[in-house]
C-alpha cells in the first residue's frame, strides 16, 4: 500500500510542504500564543512524525518564542508550523494550510482555559490544557 501523502503551504504559493504517514492529534487549539500568532480565535493542528514532513519549495522563517519554534511564510505571514522544542520528535502542521484540510477531522479542544467567551463549543472532548 501506498503511504498518504499530505501537501499543502502558504496563501501566496512561495511556501510547499508535504508530510507522509497518519496524521495524529488533530486539535482545535486555544492557547493564547496560537491565537496571536494566527490573530484567529483558535488553530487547528495535526500532528506528523518529523522524519514524515519536509519543506518541498520556498524557505519559511521560523520564530523561537517561549522555548517552542513556530513557521510562517516570509512573504504573505501564513502561519505554518508548530515544534514544542528544538529537539522535538513531532511538528504540528495548520491544517487549513493543506491543499485539502477535509482529510481530517479534528478529535479535541484544547487549552480552552485561554478559550474566548464568545466562542461556542461543540460536543468535542475540551481540555483545559493539553489532553496529557
Amino acid at each position: 500500500m501506498k503511504p498518504k501523502i499530505i501537501r499543502g503551504g502558504c496563501l501566496c504559493g512561495a511556501v510547499r510542504y508535504q508530510a507522509g504517514g497518519e496524521p495524529y492529534d488533530v486539535t482545535h487549539c486555544h492557547c493564547l500564543d496560537c491565537r496571536r500568532s494566527s490573530g484567529a480565535a483558535f488553530v487547528t493542528w495535526a500532528s506528523f512524525r518529523l522524519n514524515d514532513f519536509q519543506i518541498t519549495s520556498g524557505q519559511p522563517r521560523e520564530l523561537k518564542w517561549a522555548g517552542r519554534l513556530r513557521s510562517f511564510c516570509p512573504q504573505c505571514g501564513t502561519p505554518l508550523t508548530f515544534k514544542s522544542g528544538l529537539d522535538a520528535e513531532e511538528i504540528d502542521v495548520t491544517v487549513c494550510s493543506f491543499d485539502d484540510p477535509t482529510i481530517v477531522t479534528p478529535r479535541d479542544h484544547t487549552w480552552t482555559e485561554d478559550r474566548l467567551p464568545w466562542i461556542a463549543m461543540d460536543d468535542l472532548p475540551a481540555y483545559k490544557q493539553s489532553r496529557e
